[in-house]
């Protein structure tokens, strides 16, 4: 419950620490924090899984490659971004490696389906329906 309630509602776990108190649990804020760090990455492992299961046949997304510097040195980064502009994968490589980039798109086709087709660049992009 505490753990659900970090996730769900913007609230300190002192606060937290308060309405359990309420309700007639009482725990120290740092048992929360505990727990918290244990579960959290469980939910939000469980959460990622639905949402993509559930976007699996929705098929709006696309794949972006930019340039980036890391520590000084220039690099590639490919992305596979949803409708809402949400990054559902990410590779970082220094070289534009083929095969790196081949690998990167055949897990992206796996995890979400086949991606929206794109305008060709320099076409006006007119508003989705």
């Amino acid at each position: 419950m505490v753990v659900m309630m970090w996730v769900r509602f913007p609230l300190s776990l002192r606060n937290e620490k308060v309405l359990l108190f309420e309700r007639g649990i009482d725990i120290c804020h740092e048992t929360g924090r505990l727990w918290w760090n244990r579960f959290c990455p469980l939910f939000a492992g469980d959460i990622r899984r639905q949402r993509v299961s559930r976007m699996r046949g929705f098929c709006h997304w696309h794949l972006v490659e930019r340039c980036v510097k890391l520590d000084g040195e220039m690099g590639y980064l490919w992305r596979a971004v949803d409708h809402e502009g949400d990054m559902l994968e990410s590779y970082v490589t220094r070289t534009r490696d083929k095969t790196a980039a081949l690998t990167f798109m055949k897990k992206a086709l796996d995890r979400h389906g086949s991606p929206e087709a794109s305008p060709p660049i320099g076409c006006a992009v007119t508003a989705l329906r």
